[in-house]
């Protein structure tokens, strides 16, 4: 550590850690977040992995990736393209090396690229070694080789000794972009506490990385993020879902509820299921169910025993879900439905965001059959959505539908931890019985909310279920227009709410000749595309839908004010066809995309300039 070498000052860097899921670049790339965080620079990240539980290794479909932008300014995306790739074999050259600037830094570990692990990767010749990288910097370092020089005093068994590679690069890229190793030693003694010899291992490991980046000669200058002028407050990274499931326990703390949430575990949602259930000191309960309609059907239970209910999928599970959804909105109970959308249709790409389910929870169920719809926008914003839904729900007496989707589930960014004083009030009040017969369907003359009876509570026994209900009194009814007013009073209810959601805003002129409309994690890529072209001098506004059914209040009069709308969206223009439904005459036009990836910036400000 004693070589002095130059140190240049950057605004932002995005780095991608690349290898076989094996080699523990989600790890990796959790530790150079953390230590991110810690040092207070803002960052949003991207990790990638594959659906199958464990490709063959080597090949292309057993490629895990994990990509960080950190910034000394407030960012939203995880960069387009890469400043540094690190592979750690030729299969992950080969997936990631579209995802690298030109001029950029490539870090291979020479020790993989031998002609078995070549053929895997369907290299027709070693890239390290003919033309193919010609417009990047390369730096070609035995990973594999330093490493078990460095632990061969280790008592550990040569796969143990293979396995700390992974702390070896993140060693290197500590160096170059002057980071401290202090919270992944900390990490590390945590994490391996009944085994020292791993811990030892794996620092010494750590080290030798940043050591030989200091020492080497191929690395001349190292690089300094300095700290992000962020809002003045109390900040922890947090990742989407993370962020959601705090958000649920927020909201039952609120409504003063125990929160219930049943689930079936599907990616990328199954991890909400793992965040409550280690919450069970604040009233949690979570149940892992047998399937779908099991999870949504326990759920449907506690709502109706007065419970904050939640049940949480992806989109296959919420083909499942529909019919016993259609139930609770029969039965007008406060059900929060969770979906984290992915790559469809069908089984589709398990591990890959998409906004392809916003039709499916307006309209995939049988009959006039409305329920509110919110989305996230970022994984912050998770913990706010959470809340919102909550609230819907239990003020309207209504299933509510939150939709997030991959990359929000598993990305992470800081948290400015929220005053939980400045938090909407969520009040319920359980009807006592009366002298007067007790009305299960009678209504709040604001919300038309119905009251929640609590089961068990004498004089207040009713009728619940799936068939048709005569107003007022719940019980079943085949009169047509009975059935007409309640179809009303169903689709009302859910209208009404927008009389609680704020006006949607606008970013920038009030109006003009292009407006970007968003919904869900677009609203990154936009406001980073929409921001770049305003410093450039280019007139265009954003603005970003939150709730989706129902629409603000404004909206339309919002798009009225544009001469053209760009609606980027992850699917093949769910929103777009909404819009020209309900507002005829707009010029909105899409932008789509369903790779199973998410808007990279530039795309975006293509289009823009494109239609400008």
């Amino acid at each position: 550590m004693a070589n002095v070498k130059q140190k240049t000052a950057v605004n932002s860097v995005t780095v991608r850690f690349a290898g076989d899921s094996g080699d523990g670049m989600q790890l990796t790339g959790d530790q150079f977040t953390d230590t991110t965080a810690v040092m207070g620079n803002d960052f949003a990240t991207l990790p990638e992995y594959p659906a199958e539980i464990r490709a063959p290794a080597g090949t292309l479909p057993g490629v895990s990736s994990f990509q960080i932008q950190f910034s000394d300014s407030v960012i939203f995306t995880p960069g387009d393209l890469a400043d540094v790739l690190v592979a750690m074999n030729p299969a992950a050259l080969k997936v990631n090396l579209n995802n690298v600037k030109k001029g950029g830094l490539i870090i291979v570990n020479e020790n993989t690229f031998g002609e078995g692990n070549l053929t895997r990767a369907n290299w027709k010749s070693n890239p390290l070694l003919d033309d193919t990288l010609k417009d990047f910097r390369v730096l070609k370092v035995p990973l594999s080789e330093l490493t078990r020089n460095a632990l061969k005093e280790q008592p550990l068994k040569p796969t143990e000794v293979d396995r700390c590679k992974n702390f070896f690069a993140l060693g290197m890229m500590f160096w170059l972009y002057d980071r401290t190793f202090d919270h992944t030693v900390d990490w590390i003694k945590a994490k391996f506490s009944k085994r020292p010899e791993m811990v030892q291992a794996n620092i010494t490991a750590l080290k030798s990385g940043y050591n030989y980046a200091d020492i080497s000669e191929t690395i001349a200058v190292q690089h300094e993020v300095k700290q992000a002028s962020l809002e003045p407050g109390t900040y922890r990274k947090v990742g989407g879902n993370e962020a959601l499931a705090i958000g649920l326990v927020t909201a039952a703390h609120l409504a003063g509820k125990t929160l219930f949430y049943g689930s079936y575990p599907i990616t990328p949602a199954s991890t909400i299921l793992h965040e409550l259930a280690k919450h069970k000191q604040f009233g949690v309960r979570t149940f892992q169910a047998e399937d779908e309609i099991a999870a949504i059907g326990a759920a449907i239970g506690a709502a109706f025993g007065g419970h904050v209910a939640i049940t949480g999928t992806s989109g296959p599970g919420i083909c499942l879900k529909s019919e016993a959804l259609n139930l609770a909105v029969m039965t007008e109970l406060p059900l929060v439905v969770i979906d984290v959308q992915r790559g469809g249709p069908s089984t589709g790409m398990p591990t890959k965001p998409e906004q392809g389910d916003l039709l499916q929870v307006l309209f995939g169920r049988n009959g006039d059959s409305p329920v509110a719809v919110v989305a996230a926008k970022t994984p912050c914003d998770c913990f706010n959505m959470a809340v919102e839904a909550v609230r819907f729900a239990l003020k309207y007496m209504t299933p509510v539908v939150l939709l997030s989707d991959g990359y929000l589930a598993e990305a992470a960014e800081p948290w400015k931890l929220p005053d939980l004083a400045q938090l909407p009030k969520i009040e319920v009040v359980h009807p006592k019985a009366t002298k007067d017969p007790f009305l299960p369907y009678s209504r709040d003359p604001e919300t038309l909310a119905r009251p929640w009876a609590v089961p068990g509570t004498p004089g207040l026994e009713h009728r619940i279920g799936g068939l048709a209900k005569a107003d007022l009194t719940g019980n079943v009814s085949y009169d047509p227009d009975n059935h007409q007013k309640m179809i009303n009073l169903r689709a009302e209810k859910v209208r009404r709410i927008a009389r609680d959601i704020p006006d949607l805003e606008i970013r920038g002129p009030q109006s003009g000749k292009l407006l970007v409309l968003g919904w869900g994690s677009t609203y990154g890529s936009i406001f980073q595309a929409v921001s770049d072209l305003q410093a450039q001098g280019i007139t265009v506004s954003q603005a970003h839908l939150s709730y989706l059914n129902p629409f603000p209040g404004n909206f339309g009069e919002v798009l009225k004010r544009f001469e053209k709308v760009l609606l980027p969206e992850l699917n093949m223009g769910q929103l777009l066809m909404l819009i020209r439904h309900h507002f005829p005459g707009v010029p909105v036009m899409g932008l789509n995309k369903v790779t199973g990836q998410t808007f990279r910036v530039n795309e975006i400000v293509n289009k823009i300039k494109e239609l400008v």
